[in-house]
């Protein structure tokens, strides 16, 4: 990147391409970008194109094109800007340039990656450090995806859908679990344990390993890992770790509160503002990687007390004047799934729980199908969209039917068509309303409130 005066990123309405050019423009590449659809990220004024033209790279010149995931290679524009000579890279590739130069605190799993990010970004942030964050979604604390700090510290949650966070050499490295996703990468759950070993392998010499030993495959991580790597730091509930809670309690609306123990010993009572057993491990995470980087743990957990979540995570999106509680969450793995209701009907057990749920991906969905379904009847009343395909191709045994034939429960087939109506005639006073999945489902959640007064 040194190399490297002018950028140019396609796919940049998306969360991580939208942080790294705020990232580049900060450390004083010219930056533009375009893409298929407006973005909700606030891009500080970068010049944003709509759609992909071979027109964008004669007007900006570019000395380098940063693509994200979703951009095929035989694109128009991206065919074009390498007859030009035109560097390619990847949104991990040039992130990874960035990072590695830095002390870099890399957080990776299936799942919790993007709340402890923000976590562990926030803590370093209120702690006066200075830290470089990049997150995969809008943090309200920090008022971005993405800062760009004075030191030497860069957090990142790093992506392992394909496989590219095997760039990233960590000298914090945390894993927050490694349940097998990513099918369509990753064929069987010993390649997704593998990828993972890699990646903590490839930590720099002498950094630290902060580990969910509360996770089975993450447990089998560790046991496979090069230990004279660096040191290991475990977290998990209860006492058997080096970092551990106990005594969870759960706030009713909401928030929730532990005891928190290192090498044994009681250290004192996290308090949080988002709710959920999930969200106590992904504080272990944080402060235990803001301990190690010398952050004192009363310092972290008056920080955490006041961290109200990430975009999409278990988000309130409003109540309605006859009280339906509307909320949205970005859960598409059945873990997922399960953990975000399981919280949900904790923190409001006297309310009705209508979910509207859309599948990601078919090769997820006919992998997890049962076990979707499974999480899924948690709720009271289910409604089911058409699978988003993120760009797959449609195959056999993976439309939403594997999901609405799994489940013991009744489940409302809906589009978007006709969503907004059956949904709007379903709901009662004082139901809560969750919309869940990584596509565009939250729209439907959005759409709601012109059919209420709020």
């Amino acid at each position: 990147m040194n190399k490297i005066q002018r950028v140019h990123l396609m796919g940049l309405g998306g969360a991580g391409m939208s942080a790294l050019a705020l990232l580049l423009k900060a450390r004083g590449f010219e930056v533009t970008g375009c893409d298929l659809k407006e973005s909700h990220y606030d891009l500080h004024g970068i010049n944003f194109q709509l759609g992909h033209s071979r027109d964008h790279i004669e007007k900006f010149k570019p000395d380098a094109l940063i693509l994200s995931s979703a951009i095929s290679h035989d694109n128009d524009e991206v065919l074009f800007a390498k007859s030009k000579g035109v560097k390619l890279m990847s949104r991990a590739e040039a992130l990874s340039s960035l990072f590695n130069c830095s002390t870099g605190i890399g957080i990776a799993g299936a799942h919790g990656k993007t709340t402890t990010s923000s976590m562990t970004g926030l803590i370093f942030l209120r702690a006066g450090l200075s830290p470089t964050v990049y997150v995969g979604a809008n943090v309200p604390d920090i008022g971005s995806n993405a800062v760009s700090g004075e030191s030497d510290y860069f957090i990142a949650e790093l992506d392992e859908s394909d496989g590219t966070f095997e760039l990233f050499h960590p000298s914090v490295a945390i894993i927050t679990n490694a349940d097998w996703d990513h099918v369509d990468h990753y064929k069987t759950r010993e390649d997704f344990i593998n990828a993972f070993t890699r990646f903590v392998d490839g930590r720099k010499a002498g950094g630290a390993l902060v580990i969910c030993g509360f996770d089975p495959e993450a447990q089998k991580v560790l046991e496979r890992c090069d230990k004279t790597r660096g040191p290991v730091i475990t977290y998990g509930l209860g006492k058997n770790f080096d970092w551990g809670a106990c005594d969870i309690k759960t706030s009713h609306g909401g928030g929730a509160s532990c005891k928190i123990f290192h090498a044994g010993l009681e250290l004192g009572t996290l308090e949080l503002f988002v709710s959920g057993e999930h969200n106590i491990l992904n504080s272990l995470a944080a402060i235990a990687a803001a301990d190690f980087c010398g952050i004192n743990f009363e310092k972290s957990i008056s920080i955490l007390k006041k961290f109200h979540g990430s975009e999409r995570r278990m988000q309130i999106k409003f109540t309605t004047q006859n009280n339906i509680l509307v909320m949205d969450d970005y859960a598409h793995h059945p873990s997922e799934i399960n953990a975000t209701l399981k919280a949900v009907r904790s923190i409001y057990p006297e309310r009705r729980l209508v979910v509207l749920y859309q599948p990601h991906r078919f090769t997820r969905t006919a992998a997890f199908a049962p076990r979707i379904a499974e999480a899924l009847s948690m709720a009271d009343e289910i409604f089911l969209l058409p699978v988003f395909s993120a760009g797959e191709k449609e195959i056999s045994h993976s439309s939403s039917n594997e999901i609405l034939n799994a489940c013991t429960k009744k489940i409302t087939p809906v589009d978007f068509h006709n969503a907004l109506e059956k949904i709007s005639a379903a709901l009662k006073p004082g139901d809560l309303f969750l919309t869940m999945g990584a596509g565009d489902v939250y729209t439907i959640g959005e759409a709601l409130e012109s059919h209420f007064i709020v």
